[in-house]
């Protein structure tokens, strides 16, 4: 038992220094996602808002406005999601060959039920650091008066606390959660089967091993990503809107609940507004899964002599 909290706990913080790997490089991108989704959102397209964000508010206060709310978020989120995810498919893999079977002898639906799994677990922990994120990525973009200026994320947290009550601090959790659920499932399960199967094509190497195996995590991790958004981009614009909204001093707020956002959202502004961010969006994903994953899997190998993919 305590080895196999030892080996889980290993490749959760593996996953947390991935993911602010990825972050670090990424986080412009949320930015503009979350600006592109909530109302107000007069920018055209990814450039427009970049453009605008960036003469606004420059690099550090617009750009990568909430970043250590993203680093949070790893080390809360990022950790569940992959770690747990790499620890269920390794014991899976070693109860198939105590059986006598091939390792990977492992079904796409039972890996995305994995993906689901250490999803769903790692957005409900994570669920104050991803309203934190929203709520200061999106900040700037508020009229003077309504801007809640937090100083960093602790205070961000704090603050939500203390004024609006711990509750608050789950705003949004149940589409967080199927968000993740979704997106992980996707993403983790996906990448998984994509290079398995491509790993024995001949097309990137000996067993897929071609530069050390990195244009197959590239190729598979960017299929998952663009299923990955396809499925979650509608919970994600519902989320962002939600960990959003201004709860007044009455306790009313715009959306009574997740059902209500996704109603309102799509009569007052057409169904395809649930796709909104979507480019920005898979902008984003792509290469924080291609880069998160691809550091987990390089260090997980460096560190345990085993892939974690």
């Amino acid at each position: 038992m305590t080895a196999a909290a030892g080996a889980l706990l290993v490749k959760m913080v593996i996953a947390a220094f991935s993911g602010m790997g990825a972050a670090t490089v990424c986080h412009p991108l949320d930015v503009i996602r979350v600006q592109m989704q909530t109302e107000g959102n007069t920018y055209s397209g990814v450039s427009d808002a970049a453009a605008g964000i960036y003469k606004k508010d420059g690099v550090k206060d617009g750009l990568y406005a909430g970043v250590s709310a993203a680093y949070l978020r790893q080390w809360l989120y990022g950790s569940c999601r992959i770690g747990i995810y790499a620890y269920l498919l390794e014991n899976a893999q070693n109860a198939n060959v105590d059986a006598g079977l091939d390792k990977n002898a492992i079904s796409l639906p039972s890996k995305m039920l994995m993906g689901l799994t250490s999803g769903g677990i790692g957005s409900f922990v994570g669920t104050p650091s991803e309203l934190a994120l929203v709520r200061m990525s999106n900040d700037k973009k508020l009229p003077a008066e309504r801007r809640r200026n937090y100083q960093g994320v602790g205070n961000c947290i704090a603050r939500i606390a203390k004024e609006e009550g711990l509750p608050a601090l789950f705003t949004g959790a149940p589409a967080t959660v199927l968000r993740a659920c979704l997106l992980s499932a996707c993403a983790m399960g996906i990448t998984s089967e994509v290079k398995l199967r491509l790993s024995g094509t001949g097309l990137f190497g000996d067993d897929g091993k071609m530069w050390g195996g990195v244009p197959l995590l590239f190729v598979a991790t960017l299929v998952s990503s663009f299923c990955a958004n396809v499925v979650a981009n509608p919970f994600d614009v519902v989320k962002s809107r939600m960990q959003n909204m201004v709860v007044e001093k009455d306790g009313t707020s715009q959306y009574s609940s997740m059902i209500d956002c996704f109603l309102q959202t799509a009569g007052n502004e057409g169904v395809l507004k649930l796709w909104s961010g979507f480019v920005p969006a898979f902008l984003k994903l792509a290469p924080y899964t291609v880069i998160s994953l691809t550091l987990t899997d390089k260090i997980t190998k460096i560190v345990t002599g085993k892939e974690a993919l």
